[in-house]
């Protein structure tokens, strides 16, 4: 995780990373770098163990895709409000170049958001040499959480 402070200007879904960070994206390092409501853009780094890896040592393709999914629900999340999710619909994935354990940036930028669906593209590349690595877009929905409620308040039998 980043040294920013998690208690800053965050949007929702950000200070929620902070808050309680997924298993997945624990184990892929995800590490958030910037996020700018505004143009709806991310930036975060992947701090990629040999864990990731397959027998050939490069990072397994859907750790790749797990960490393009990341980062572009990150982007399209940048809106949501507390209690909203944006489960993805769709994901396609374009390996360009091995990636490689090491420190990974990915950034991801909403193309088009809409009332209930949004259209989000990503890329990762390696940090030292600036090789694309690989490149996503994905398609994701609108979720508004309900409300558990109170203990003791459930349905009866």
């Amino acid at each position: 995780m980043s040294d920013a402070n998690p208690a800053g200007d965050w949007p929702p879904n950000i200070q929620a990373v902070f808050k309680r960070m997924a298993p997945a994206s624990r184990y892929l390092g995800l590490e958030i770098l910037e996020a700018d409501k505004e143009n709806r853009t991310v930036k975060v780094a992947f701090n990629a163990t040999a864990d990731l890896c397959n027998m050939w040592g490069g990072i397994q393709g859907g750790m790749v895709a797990a960490m393009l999914d990341d980062v572009m629900s990150l982007a399209v999340g940048l809106d949501l409000e507390w209690g909203q999710i944006s489960p993805t619909l769709e994901l396609k994935v374009s390996m360009l170049n091995a990636a490689r354990p090491g420190r990974i940036i990915g950034t991801g930028r909403v193309i088009k958001r809409g009332k209930s669906v949004g259209f989000i593209e990503g890329e990762l590349t390696d940090e030292v040499s600036g090789k694309l690595l690989a490149t996503g877009s994905s398609t994701a929905t609108f979720v508004t959480l309900k409300k558990k409620a109170p203990e003791g308040e459930g349905a009866q039998a």
